[in-house]
């Protein structure tokens, strides 16, 4: 597993990335040897964040704990992507490595029933016409209708499908065919 590292307002010694590291590590039994981990640390109102991602088998994982000591963080985010995988372990048995949910002697025993899968089926199917407006009428039309993103064409990318949504920091983003 190949590591890289990020510090946001925040210089870390070594040691730091050194537990990341031990601890991600334990990630790798689920990957093959070309996954990537990238590790950000932030700290955000005294609150230190870490923020992990995960890529191996086409798939991304991502992880992102915030609390009062960066160590607990780092574990906390290792086990979030821990429990994403195991929760999704039927479905993710084809991407991963073939020996991924082999249990080992070393591994440690939990008696807590594994969390059931949830059902991805589609229950719902609704049609609409796209219609061609501006990134600003989309942002106008989706807060609205208070959604939190909307689709629709681009009038200013040639008509293309693009959708536009609300951030987490209070931001829009947009989402836009690569074509």
């Amino acid at each position: 597993m190949k590591f890289q590292y990020s510090e946001k307002k925040v210089k870390l010694p070594e040691k730091v990335h050194a537990y990341a590291e031990k601890k991600v590590t334990k990630l790798a039994r689920y990957f093959e040897e070309d996954a990537e981990a990238l590790i950000v640390f932030s700290v955000e109102k005294n609150r230190n964040k870490a923020e992990l991602t995960v890529h191996g088998a086409g798939t991304w994982f991502r992880a992102s704990e915030s609390t009062s000591d960066m160590f607990a963080s780092i574990d906390a985010a290792v086990a979030t992507i821990e429990g994403q995988i195991r929760k999704n372990k039927t479905r993710l048995a084809r991407r991963l490595r073939q020996d991924a949910f082999v249990r080992s002697v070393q591994e440690e025993t939990s008696f807590a029933p594994e969390p059931a899968e949830d059902d991805l089926s589609i229950t719902r199917v609704k049609q609409f016409y796209f219609r061609p407006m501006t990134r600003e009428e989309a942002v106008l039309q989706m807060n609205l209708l208070d959604h939190n993103f909307f689709a629709f064409r681009d009038e200013d990318n040639g008509g293309s499908f693009a959708v536009v949504y609300k951030r987490n920091d209070g931001g829009y983003g947009l989402l836009d065919d690569a074509e």
